[in-house]
């Protein structure tokens, strides 16, 4: 159930307390005028927060700490810039830049800061919604104890209505009075050892946050205590260097963003047409809209965006892989190869590629071209864990192939190392099926839908075994669940659905599935025969 309401009437803080106490899952999203902010829950425990238009520090916080070089973070950046879907972090993991564990402890940061600035909006409104969970690399296992981020969250709070009175914003500059390390007896913080031969006059409190690789909050504390102590006079304000006010345009793409980010796909893209009816050339906004319309599973419209750009727009890498996947939902295997050839040769040797092509090879029925993308694909990963879409689809071709010994195998290696992934669960039920084993294999469509309840195949399978035994208000629960989740889900679900509306003597509603089937596969000859038996008599 949703919750929302307004700041004035509910703390910020009283709310994540709630949330944590009833252990929910979902996204807390927070405006305060025109700000956005998100934080999101898993079992009562925070595991993502941003605010939108504060920048992602990244890979200035590994530099400055030290973690990184600055030309590993320049190679990873010009790595992002095609636009692969992937996160900086993982990029640099995946490079053997830096470790996941390092990843992990500077992505907390980020999260904790981003939830202690949310902290101190005091009016606009939030909105929680259940189940939603963040669309992040699913490696990163970010889980913070939200007692302990309200307890430092209230004490920075009191400090800051403190800090702000001698540093009330981030486009001030200090300059030094007295070095506190020429006089005797002075005891400095780390932080402040970190700052002080960084303020030069010109340095704003904003730069000196960038150059140091300290949080906002350490370097304002720092700044605080050097003021009391008279170490430090200010100097002025400066704006921001090259900083210059974002386009109405800009605005709403990045309101998009933040939308996006939160799973509010509705509000994203409502956000990113505004976008592009004020810059129709914008050729970004045109795949973010795509992006929008396939998380949203509507392939129709996502082709129409990006076969829509410009024609003298060049098609990056991201744009040809996303167009992939919806020529692949709408079963247009070959065009989905052609587009996936495309992206290989703007990225070639892709790893992910690899993998997209194995599957459209698979749906498009070629098993064994199918089995030597995934045997070259598993070659390049050589000891790292595959990821558990490769298990779900491996264990299809080998079945597709007729070793379904084989195909068991790679499901149960695949719950080895992903014992809750829903594909795999729902891939493995359907291997057993056809070695019939009923039982287990709906054992495990169950347990799919326990974690993850918008798998739409596990919803179809369970209506097909239901509709077998004649249990029809059963099938056409699940039927209608996996239609819902997934609307292009093939021709036999509408068939049978619209066998129960007849059996229900509802003579439209059947008349309507059964053209719905026959538009999806125009060769359903038993669908003709329905639509023909029931179509009205003559004059």
């Amino acid at each position: 159930m949703a919750i929302e309401g307004s700041l004035a009437d509910v703390g910020l803080a009283d709310i994540c307390q709630l949330l944590a106490m009833g252990r929910k899952t979902g996204c807390l999203s927070v405006t305060h005028r025109s700000n956005f902010g998100y934080v999101y829950f898993g079992e009562g425990r925070v595991t993502h927060a941003s605010v939108l238009n504060r920048p992602d520090r990244l890979g200035d916080l590994l530099v400055k700490n030290g973690v990184i070089e600055r030309s590993d973070l320049d190679e990873a950046i010009a790595a992002q810039v095609a636009e692969s879907g992937k996160r900086l972090g993982q990029i640099l993991v995946e490079r053997g830049t830096i470790t996941r564990e390092d990843l992990n402890r500077f992505i907390t940061i980020q999260i904790e800061e981003a939830v202690y600035h949310l902290f101190a909006w005091n009016e606009g409104g939030f909105h929680f919604n259940p189940d939603q969970l963040p669309d992040e690399d699913p490696t990163l296992k970010i889980s913070i104890n939200t007692e302990g981020l309200l307890l430092e969250g209230a004490r920075r709070v009191d400090e800051w209505s403190q800090i702000e009175k001698k540093i009330p914003s981030m486009d001030i500059v200090f300059s030094l009075e007295r070095h506190p390390e020429e006089e005797e007896g002075v005891e400095l913080t780390e932080a402040q050892k970190k700052i002080l031969p960084l303020i030069d006059g010109d340095q704003t409190v904003d730069d000196l946050v960038k150059e140091s690789g300290l949080v906002e909050f350490d370097v304002a504390k720092a700044l605080y205590g050097l003021l009391q102590a008279g170490f430090l006079q200010r100097s002025g304000r400066r704006a921001p260097r090259d900083r210059e006010e974002d386009t109405l345009s800009q605005q709403h793409s990045n309101l998009g963003v933040a939308f996006f980010r939160a799973g509010m796909l509705e509000d994203s893209e409502r956000e990113f047409k505004r976008a592009l009816e004020l810059d129709p050339t914008d050729p970004k906004l045109r795949s973010r809209l795509a992006l929008v319309c396939l998380k949203r599973h509507r392939p129709v419209e996502a082709l129409e965006y990006f076969d829509g750009a410009p024609l003298e727009t060049k098609p990056d890498f991201a744009g040809l892989r996303n167009r992939a996947l919806a020529l692949e939902w709408l079963g247009r295997y070959d065009e989905a190869l052609e587009s996936l050839e495309r992206a290989d040769a703007l990225r070639p040797g892709d790893a992910d590629t690899l993998l997209a092509r194995g599957i459209v090879h698979l749906k498009g029925g070629d098993a064994e071209s199918a089995q030597s993308a995934l045997e070259r694909y598993r070659r390049y990963l050589q000891d790292t864990v595959p990821p558990p879409l490769f298990f779900a689809y491996a264990l299809l071709t080998a079945a597709a192939l007729g070793d379904l010994e084989g195909a068991v195998q790679f499901g149960r290696d695949g719950m080895e190392h992903y014992p809750n992934d829903g594909p795999i669960l729902v891939n493995l039920g359907t291997v057993l099926e056809r070695r019939g084993e009923a039982e287990p294999a709906e054992e495990l469509y169950r347990r799919a839908l326990q974690d993850s309840p918008v798998l739409p195949q596990a919803h179809k399978n369970l209506g097909e075994m239901a509709y077998r035994r004649g249990e029809r208000d059963e099938a056409k629960k699940h039927f209608q669940k996996a239609i819902e989740l997934n609307s292009h889900l093939g021709d036999d679900v509408y068939l049978k659905l619209g066998n129960i509306a007849e059996a229900e003597e509802d003579r439209e509603w059947a008349l309507r599935l059964w053209r719905r089937a026959l538009e999806m596969n125009p060769d359903n000859a038993v669908v003709r025969e329905k639509l023909s038996a029931l179509a009205p008599a003559p004059g």
